[in-house]
């Protein structure tokens, strides 16, 4: 199933500003199939794995069926846990952000019920819950499904390992028979099949089909690390390898407006490449990459297609795609004709999930790395620099400076002083010594358990009185003939100087389930 543009599947003008204003470009191949089907007033069954995009391949279409007048639950949508209604939930928020007098409520165990109550009996449209708490609300005749249009089923086959098999039917039977029934399932098993039979008319399967792809062969990392600290994570990931010349990929227009934005007030060169963009200025961003004037380029996945860049350095994912194909597509950018090249995937919470399943649906491994701290940063300069230093003394392709030398000797100034201070000054220390000999550091860190990056591992993300980020005024050998132009320093932007506040949640233990 191909992708479509979502202005091409006969949306109302209120969901298309929504999704425009949440930076999607298009549907993925889950939306494509199955918003269609569902505007119709189908029952459907549809098969994809976690990531696909079927939230809002059920949502928006059920959004565009509530009558906005009418104070009654009309959409009912069944998950097997609060964090999963949680989630559904507030995706539902932000679709119906332009539709005025729809309102939707999580139902879930654990929670108060006097809360709960006050939303149902306000006249919410959208109830998004657990099976078990619905059931409860049901027996005290305090969820009324009398104007029921539409019941949603996610994740169906995880409800029924959870043992909610005799509450769905009780819901199921509970609610209009001329409703329409939705069903999303990673798996067909022959339970599912039964209630499906018993409960939905005549459904339309659609089913995302996956081909196993093999990834390129490139080292594959990813970094576990909170949502609010991914940009400093990304900027420590580019000082202690660096990087010179990558792609940045991001899920939305406005995650990439953001975070270029913050890329040039630390010093990076960047430049952005989304859909919101005019032809015209994506033309001219991209003969410029080309080119190698600028570093890195923050885009999205329909803007970045057919890119094709020599000497790409590296990949990094700041957003997991939702399609995994998209994955594949993204790093095999990098290390192309045999040469070396890197992918880096900053993730965290529900998206550690999908590693396994993405290095199952690649057959490659993509290795557990830790954000290097800044004294491995300054150590990795250190080294480098020596090693420039070392070179030119060891070929003699230098100037004699011996004139300058002896005026520093005679006002009284050690050797070892003079070439601290010209060390220092290299590596933008003025003022600090710089250590003799620089610690050893690896070419990627790599945890040897699976546990998180502890705090004392990470240490702060900039100091309170650290300085900003100069512009690099290096380039790679590759750039020296193309004219490569370090974009300005700019100092507006967010400030990244706020350290870790706590240790990173523990990292997870049970295996990938799809759905």
């Amino acid at each position: 199933m191909e992708k479509q543009r979502f202005d091409g599947l006969g949306l109302s003008q209120e969901i298309l500003k929504a999704v425009a204003k949440l930076g999607y470009e298009e549907a993925t191949p889950i939306q494509s199939a199955a918003i269609p089907v569902l505007l119709e007033g189908c029952d459907l069954v549809g098969q994809s794995q976690t990531g696909s995009g079927k939230t809002a391949a059920f949502s928006i279409p059920a959004i565009e069926k509530v009558d906005p007048d009418l104070k009654a639950v009309q959409v009912l949508v069944l998950c097997p846990t609060r964090e999963l209604a949680e989630q559904v939930c507030s995706e539902i928020h932000q679709l119906t952000a332009f539709k005025r007098g729809i309102s939707a409520v999580p139902i879930y165990g654990g929670a108060s019920y006097d809360r709960q109550l006050f939303e149902l009996r306000k006249g919410t449209q959208i109830v998004i819950g657990t099976p078990g708490r619905l059931m409860d609300h049901l027996e005290r005749g305090t969820l009324k499904l009398d104007q029921l249009k539409v019941v949603i089923l996610d994740e169906a086959d995880r409800m029924l390992d959870m043992g909610f098999r005799d509450d769905i039917a009780k819901i199921l039977e509970s609610a209009p028979e001329d409703r329409q029934t939705v069903f999303f399932s990673a798996t067909l098993s022959r339970e599912i099949r039964d209630l499906i039979n018993r409960h939905s008319r005549d459904p339309r399967t659609v089913a995302i089909e996956r081909k196993d792809v093999a990834a390129p062969a490139i080292d594959q990392w990813f970094y576990e690390v909170p949502p609010r600290f991914k940009t400093q994570a990304l900027i420590r990931l580019v000082d202690f390898h660096g990087f010179h010349l990558g792609i940045i990929f991001c899920n939305t227009q406005r995650m990439v407006d953001e975070l270029a934005d913050a890329l040039l007030a630390q010093g990076f060169s960047a430049d952005r490449l989304h859909g919101g963009i005019s032809q015209a200025q994506r033309t001219r961003v991209m003969n410029k990459f080309r080119n190698s004037e600028f570093e890195f380029l923050v885009a999205t996945d329909v803007a970045a297609r057919g890119i094709d860049v020599d000497h790409l350095e590296v990949v990094i994912n700041y957003d997991l795609p939702p399609d995994p194909e998209d994955y594949v597509h993204r790093i095999g950018r990098t290390g192309r004709a045999g040469r070396k090249g890197m992918a880096a995937t900053l993730t965290s919470g529900r998206d550690l999930f999908k590693i396994q399943y993405l290095e199952k649906f690649t057959r490659s491994q993509i290795r557990r790395g830790i954000i290097p701290s800044p004294e491995e940063i300054e150590g990795r300069k250190s080294e480098q620099l020596l090693g420039k230093v070392r070179g030119i003394l060891e070929t003699g392709s230098f100037t004699s400076q011996e004139s300058l030398v002896a005026c520093l000797l005679e006002e009284g100034f050690q050797s070892t002083e003079i070439c601290s201070a010209l060390l220092a000054m290299l590596l933008g220390q003025t003022g600090s010594t710089v250590a003799t000999a620089a610690p050893e550091s690896p070419k990627s860190p790599v945890r040897e358990n699976h546990g998180p990056a502890t705090e004392e591992e990470l240490g702060e993300f900039g100091g309170r009185h650290a300085p900003r980020r100069p512009v690099r005024d290096e380039k790679p050998a590759f750039a020296k003939k193309k004219g490569f132009k370090p974009g300005p320093q700019k100092p507006q932007g967010k400030s990244f100087e706020k350290p870790f506040e706590k240790p990173f949640k523990k990292s997870f233990k049970k295996p990938f389930r799809k759905g």
